[in-house]
């Protein structure tokens, strides 16, 4: 949970999960990160577009995001698409790996953020849309937009 006093600066967003998942559940992770690629998302150098978590002995991996190297990290760099442990409380853990085995559902990260100078993961459980799907909701937001311009143009 959040305080009043905490300051979010989000980083980089998943724009694409919106389009392509139907987000059921979210969570907020901690990120295990090294000097170098902390130093590269203060520098906005991050893409979680393709990212996605994998459950694995009882701990939870951030997969395929890439943090670019750190421009000064020299031999200290990092590898720009390396896997990185999520925290999360072993409940939620367990919670997320169950729904993922046995119902055929996605985690993947919707946003990275500073919360309190930490860095942050929101992840969400998702299910993967199918075309039809994705046309149907298109259709939906139109006719919803047209709706609304229509109230609007009588005033209402």
């Amino acid at each position: 949970m959040r305080g009043q006093g905490d300051e979010i600066k989000v980083i980089a967003t998943n724009r694409k999960a919106q389009h392509n998942y139907e987000i059921l559940e979210t969570f907020e992770a901690g990120i295990v990160l090294t000097g170098t690629e902390i130093k590269s998302i203060r520098a906005g150098r991050v893409n979680i577009q393709d990212a996605y978590v994998w459950p694995e002995k009882g701990e939870m991996w951030l997969l395929n995001a890439h943090i670019a190297k750190f421009e000064g990290g020299g031999y200290a760099n990092h590898d720009p698409t390396r896997p990185r442990k999520l925290l999360l409380h072993r409940e939620e853990i367990d919670y997320l790996a169950g729904k993922a085995r046995r119902k055929g559902l996605t985690i993947i990260p919707l946003k990275l953020y500073f919360s309190r100078n930490l860095v942050k993961v929101e992840i969400a459980l998702a299910r993967g849309l199918k075309k039809a799907d994705k046309r149907a909701l298109i259709a939906r937001r139109d006719a919803e937009r047209e709706m609304r311009r229509a109230l609007k143009a009588w005033g209402l």
